[in-house]
């Protein structure tokens, strides 16, 4: 039976930049790395709105990227 096992954890914050010529929105993204492990959707919740609050463009986004190891 496989296993898996978590290997790292990245916080994702996706920014609206603006508009394009178009009327589209633009959209940056800043990823921060060394993520516990242990921590919980509401705590990278609050720790992506905590860091939003000092940028100038509204949060749109808020992702967690998981890398895990599959085991045979």
């Amino acid at each position: 039976m496989a296993t898996a096992l978590l290997l790292g954890t990245k916080l994702r914050l996706v920014f609206e930049a603006g508009m394009d010529d178009e009327g589209n929105p633009l959209y940056k993204a800043k990823t921060f790395s060394n993520v516990k492990k242990e921590a919980t959707v509401d705590q990278l919740y609050q720790a992506a709105h905590a860091i939003s609050v000092l940028c100038k463009d509204t949060l749109n986004k808020v992702e967690r990227n998981d890398s895990t190891e599959i085991l045979a």
